[in-house]
């Protein structure tokens, strides 16, 4: 086995190790075609009613688990949004937005206004604030959202949650 001499190669080889490693998220920011931009802190989650999620298997685009997220609870990603006003004043047009949700790593995920707004999904799609008995914000996936009742659930799971965009679509 050969070991590395160059000082300047070490240096490259540690440096790209941290910043392969994302840094936790402690609070995120919902933007875009809002009246006033927000950050969502620690602080701000537990002001809103924790609910219980229970286990959720995790799988991928093929249905095949991928791990298991256990003894979670979270906050609605619904509540979370109702505070947030969008730059409409017609209701009528409500069904034209959509939100993106960004993760550190810029993984997406999308949601409808109708399915957070008009139907039962929006019942189980979380902000997670604790996994494992854990608080979320002391693990290194930060804030989590998920869409617990997906049928493929890794599709919809979101590690270090950093934006949430509101977009119209045209």
């Amino acid at each position: 086995m050969k070991t590395l001499k160059n000082p300047l190669l070490l240096l490259i080889v540690f440096s790209t190790v941290s910043f392969a490693q994302e840094k936790a998220t402690r609070s995120f920011t919902i933007k875009g075609k809002v009246k006033n931009e927000i950050s969502i802190s620690e602080d701000q989650l537990t002001k809103h009613t924790v609910q219980t999620i229970g286990t959720v298997n995790i799988t991928n685009h093929k249905g095949e688990l991928k791990g298991k997220a256990k003894d979670m609870s979270g906050v609605l990603l619904r509540d979370i949004l109702q505070k947030v006003e969008l730059d409409e004043d017609n209701p009528k047009y409500f069904s034209e937005y959509y939100f993106v949700c960004t993760g550190t790593d810029n993984y997406k995920v999308v949601f409808s206004w109708n399915e957070l707004f008009n139907t039962s999904v929006a019942q189980r799609v979380f902000i997670v604030t604790q996994k494992d008995r854990k608080n979320m914000l002391d693990d290194e996936e930060g804030i989590l959202m998920i869409s617990a009742d997906d049928f493929r659930t890794g599709r919809r799971y979101v590690k270090n949650l950093e934006t949430i965009q509101v977009r119209r679509a045209e």
